[in-house]
This record gives C-alpha cells, structure tokens and sequence, in this order.
C-alpha cells in the first residue's frame, strides 16, 4: 500500500527522491502517467500490468479503447529508481502537473501521485470537506 504525504524538492536534474517506506515496492521499476485531476500518476510495475488489463480489456466501443489506450499508455514513462532512491521526473509529465521546484507525494492505496505544491493543497481541502459525505454512501460489506 501507498500512504501518506512527503514534501520534496526536485533537484537541477530533474530527479525527485521516492519516500523511502515506497521504494521496496518500486525496485522493480515504475510507470509515471498523467493523472485525471492534473497530478502525475505513479504505479508499480505489478500495478501498472493491472490496469493495463482493464483498459485493454474495456467493455466499451473499439474507437473509445483505442482513444483511451492512446491517452493512457502514450504519456506513460517505464522509470528506475536510482542508487538514492531519486526517480527523473519526465519535463512533459511536470508540465501537465504544473510542477516546478517543489511538489507533494501521496500514497493513494494502490498506486501514489506526485503534485504541484499548491494545487495539491487545495485538492487536499476539498477532499477533507467532501470525505465525510462520500463515506455516508459507503456500505458495509
């Protein structure tokens, strides 16, 4: 599992470190995507192969797999972690994210998400106020 939250720095090459709690399961390599709400996505490889899966075997129209396989895995980065556990932060990935100096790592359960600074501050504003309410509409199992 991927939790928590971890201020960083990217240094001048471009590299972030990974939390360190995070690396055993990035040994392998790690795939970075763009997020849907302007974040960078970052799986584990065994992650990545998962939602592969769901996307390639979509229960949707042929021209809207192949819209969403393009989106998905053309942006995508197979990455290493370094000897210090830094991974390099693509620049069309930073970009999308609006990610300069300093950015934010979260672990969201399978999978974690690297952040511009403010945006993820405010996204973490509205997820406390909604959380509450999205949680009334859980059932229990």
């Amino acid at each position: 599992m991927f939790l928590g939250e971890f201020e960083y720095r990217i240094d001048e090459k471009g590299r972030v470190p990974m939390p360190p709690r995070f690396r055993k399961e990035l040994a392998d390599g790690l795939v970075l995507a763009p997020g849907v709400d302007r974040c960078i996505a970052g799986y584990s490889l065994e992650e990545w192969s998962r939602q592969a899966e769901k996307v390639t075997n979509a229960s949707i129209a042929p021209s809207k797999r192949r819209r969403l396989g393009r989106a998905f895995f053309g942006s995508a980065n197979n990455l290493a972690l370094d000897g210090q556990g830094r991974v390099s932060l693509p620049a069309s990935l930073r970009e999308y994210a609006h990610i300069g100096e300093d950015l934010v790592v979260v672990g969201v359960n399978t999978y974690f998400e690297l952040w511009n600074k403010e945006l993820w501050a405010a996204e973490k504003v509205l997820a406390e106020e909604q959380a509450w309410q999205i949680t009334e509409g859980l059932e229990e199992r």
